[in-house]
This record gives C-alpha cells, structure tokens and sequence, in this order.
C-alpha cells in the first residue's frame, strides 16, 4: 500500500518553494540581498495566499480533526508504558492492614 505524502509536508515545501525560487532568481539577477529577501518574502506569502488556498483549508481540517478527536489515540508502547508504571506503583504500594 502506498502512502501519499502527508498535506502539511506538501503544503510547507511549496510554501519553500514559493519563496526561495524567486530568491534565487532575484540573487543571480544581482539584486541586494536585503531586497531580494523582501521582495521574495512578499512574493511567497501572496502566492501561496493565491494558489495554495485549498491545501491550507484541508491542512487546517485536518490539525482541527487531530485536537478534537472523540476518544485518545492509543498506541502500543502506550499500554506497555502504563502497564510499568502500574506494575512499580503496586510494588511501592505498603500492604493493607
């Protein structure tokens, strides 16, 4: 089975992408490199406003759906953990009287 490449791993390389492209051009074209990095910041945030709108909106449901989750997400290593720690507390625990 193959797993595609999660949203907020996409979203944030084009989000790169978005910005250090123009840089390069704006270096390699000799720009100052105070103004490129400005001009390149610019560019990025009103381009990925523009073209990546639908990723950002599926990336926001998809953090939303993470922080609301109806019951906790419980791994393997999880119960072994608990378990432990139930196990230490018991062998600390004094004996009833």
């Amino acid at each position: 089975m193959v797993r595609s490449t999660p949203t907020w791993l996409r979203y944030s390389l084009l989000r790169v992408l978005l910005f250090a492209a123009p840089l390069a051009v704006l270096l390699i074209a000799g720009v100052d490199p105070w103004i490129s990095v400005a001009v390149a910041a610019l560019f990025g945030f009103s381009a990925s406003i523009v073209f990546l709108r639908g990723m950002r909106e599926q990336l926001a449901q998809e953090l939303y759906a993470a922080r609301h989750r109806d019951a906790p997400v419980v791994r393997d290593d999880d119960e072994v953990e608990d378990a432990a720690i139930d196990r230490a507390a018991d062998r600390k625990a004094p004996p009833a009287a």
